[in-house]
């Protein structure tokens, strides 16, 4: 499993994305939508509707034209009506919830990764028994969906770390993508070798693009493909430290506190026991 499988290379074709009709002319307000199914890509596509998603099982990956975010096992992502994006769902198994704009006041158009609390999974479990594809609503379900918007809009303030730039520059996207391929023992001389630009033009083009320098970026990616390994029980922290290129496991488990505010095997119980 790895974090950046970049599904959407070209960025150009996000212009063009259709946008879901996800009622289908149905009068309803809010509705769920179950995925458990083989891996899939979406392809960039919107929505009419503000949508939160929960993974039971798998990583999510949501990219839009400027940022790629993962979606572990027990976190949540709010996508806004209307955003362009792709999603890569790989032995994903998720419950996702859809909310008319008017029951959400966003406060502005991009992806957030939030902490999923028991009290959100719970009732996003509760809320599947209304399919968004629903002929109509009824008293209680409106009810219950009008809380839970409520419930989101506090939600929204408390946002995870969980993302990553992405770029329309192919010298930068190409750079991000080998860092991304070769993450246990990568440098920067061997990815402006692999995109054929100097060090230093590198560098400067990585900041510029991203607003964060390559080293920085790297890190993130190292952390956040080591939370897609850290939910294989099969594997030890200490082989998943050293799969992402951190030399000791006492240096891995200082990053990923300071990115997660938990310890690799805390976090690992977290999302393998749904604690």
């Amino acid at each position: 499993m790895t974090v950046s499988a970049r599904p959407a290379k070209d960025l150009s074709s996000a212009a063009n994305s259709p946008l879901v009709d996800m009622r289908g002319g149905a009068p309803v307000r809010a509705g769920t939508f179950l995925y458990d199914g083989a891996d899939f890509v979406t392809g960039w596509h919107a929505h009419d509707m503000h949508q939160i998603e929960y993974a039971f099982e798998g990583i999510a990956e949501v990219e839009t034209a400027t940022t790629h975010h993962l979606l572990p096992p027990q976190q949540a992502v709010w996508i806004p009506a209307g955003l362009t994006h792709c999603t890569t769902l790989r032995r994903v198994r998720s419950v996702a919830v859809f909310f008319d704009p008017r029951m959400v006041p966003a406060s502005d158009d991009r992806v957030r990764v939030l902490a999923a609390t028991p009290l959100l999974r719970e009732m996003m479990v509760f809320a599947a028994r209304w399919p968004i594809g629903r002929p109509h609503s009824d008293d209680i379900a409106d009810a219950f969906f009008d809380a839970l918007a409520l419930l989101v809009v506090e939600w929204l303030e408390h946002e995870s770390p969980l993302s990553l730039p992405t770029s329309s520059d192919p010298e930068v996207r190409a750079a991000m993508q080998y860092t991304d391929s070769h993450l246990a023992d990568v440098d920067g001389d061997a990815v402006s070798a692999a995109v054929g630009v100097s060090p230093r033009s590198l560098r400067r083009k990585f900041a510029a693009a991203t607003g964060m320098t390559w080293r920085e970026y790297l890190l993130q990616s190292r952390l956040l493909r080591a939370m897609a390994l850290l939910t294989d029980s099969g594997r030890t922290v200490l082989d998943v430290a050293t799969a992402v290129g951190f030399d000791s496991v006492s240096a891995f488990t200082r990053a990923f506190r300071r990115l997660t505010g938990e310890t690799p095997t805390t976090y690992r119980k977290r999302v393998t026991l749904g604690a």
